[in-house]
């Protein structure tokens, strides 16, 4: 039986869409370019990112008739700022990415990998996590050290916004940032382009890019957002069967990655948006705030090249709005790393190695804060049995 949209399927929708994008785009940026993305190709994975997670939001909930909300994986491009540039190039990087999102459905279609995925201690891979954002959660205090005034205005208003409407924090502190690069640096160039241009990369496919990228966002893209986004699901009444979702947001992922886009993947945040209350009281119609928020996202990745001329114009600012975005991030992490007091070690050193951002033989320092946090992990428990 097909429901009618309410109005407040529509407005939690075109909500869920906004904050999904100005929230974390230029935490998409950031990821993107540090792997090698040029400024065009960067604004050809922001739109790809978009256009792909807008689509499946949209198939995926009008099949299920069910709110299945798709986003970005911002968890894995604040991964990407941190990882070493591939010696592939961005090339590289995309190869890793379509290795990352084969995993995802392998993971939907052979169950074993994703009991294996499930089975990775919960304070190992927030410990990661809080180690992949820590040095993007610094960009703020920089931006106010190099530039007081704009990085406190900028830090300012999501700390105001934070006590009126948390969700909408970061967006307002990413339009008074706009606000304060158009007064300070003007308008993009005339010859900016507002539609982007879809650039096509043809992946290549290393070993150590393999390691050192496409694990760890896999174990990322799983471990921080689908997980989540299935068990805000069912906390709002809805039981989807994860494999064919999994299937679904990994061939978005590999289709989208030849254009730039690192990986598709359920929603967390705005999932309870479009999954909750907020979406109307009669629960079998709000996956209609799902299909808007998938339409909102296709809209934004249109005009993904002006927000990339935007962000090239003073990039200090566009990072301390990603940092400001991934405080959430980390203080979670950081509470569930250290949630289980004998594993506390292990997760300290799955931290400090992540966190130093030290790529040995390349690769990068969260594969090595898994196997730190594993091995101090492994030992510990080996020296508590034989005592």
């Amino acid at each position: 039986m097909t429901h009618p949209p309410s109005a407040s399927a529509v407005s939690a929708g075109l909500l869920a869409a906004f904050v999904g994008f100005a929230s974390s785009f230029a935490v998409i940026l950031q990821g993107l370019t540090a792997v090698g993305a040029s400024k065009a190709e960067a604004a050809s994975g922001l739109m790809a990112l978009s256009v792909a997670m807008g689509v499946c939001g949209i198939v995926l909930s009008l099949r299920t008739k069910m709110p299945i909300s798709v986003a970005w994986s911002t968890p894995g491009a604040a991964l990407l700022a941190t990882s070493a540039l591939p010696a592939g190039g961005f090339p590289a990087a995309v190869g890793a990415f379509v290795v990352a999102a084969a995993l995802v459905v392998a993971a939907g279609l052979l169950r074993p990998l994703g009991r294996a995925i499930a089975a990775i201690p919960a304070s190992l891979a927030s410990a990661m996590l809080a180690g992949v954002v820590f040095g993007l959660c610094l960009a703020p205090v920089k931006a106010i050290a190099a530039d007081p005034l704009s990085g406190l205005l900028v830090a300012g208003s999501w700390l105001v916004m934070t006590r009126i409407r948390r969700l909408l924090a970061v967006p307002v502190a990413a339009l008074v940032a706009g606000v304060l690069i158009v007064l300070g640096k003007g308008l993009p160039p005339a010859d900016a382009a507002l539609l982007p241009h879809p650039i096509l990369v043809v992946p290549s496919f290393d070993a150590t890019d393999m390691i050192g990228i496409a694990l760890p966002l896999f174990l990322v893209t799983m471990a921080s957002q689908n997980i989540p986004g299935l068990a805000i699901l069912r906390v709002n009444g809805y039981a989807p069967e994860p494999g064919p979702l999994f299937r679904m947001t990994g061939l978005f992922s590999i289709l989208s990655a030849p254009f730039g886009g690192h990986a598709v993947n359920l929603a967390a945040i705005t999932a309870a948006i479009c999954a909750g209350d907020e979406a109307g009281p009669n629960r079998a119609a709000r996956y209609w705030a799902a299909v808007v928020s998938g339409f909102g996202y296709i809209v934004f990745g249109l005009a993904a090249g002006l927000v990339t001329a935007f962000a090239a114009l003073e990039p200090v600012l566009i990072q301390a709005v990603a940092g400001l975005a991934l405080i959430g991030a980390f203080a979670s992490a950081l509470q569930g790393a250290m949630a289980v007091v004998e594993e506390r070690e292990a997760a300290a050193a799955t931290f400090l190695v992540t966190a130093s951002g030290i790529a040995f033989l390349g690769i990068s320092p969260a594969f090595w804060g898994l196997v730190a946090g594993a091995a101090t992990l492994a030992v510990t428990h080996l020296g508590k049995a034989k005592a």
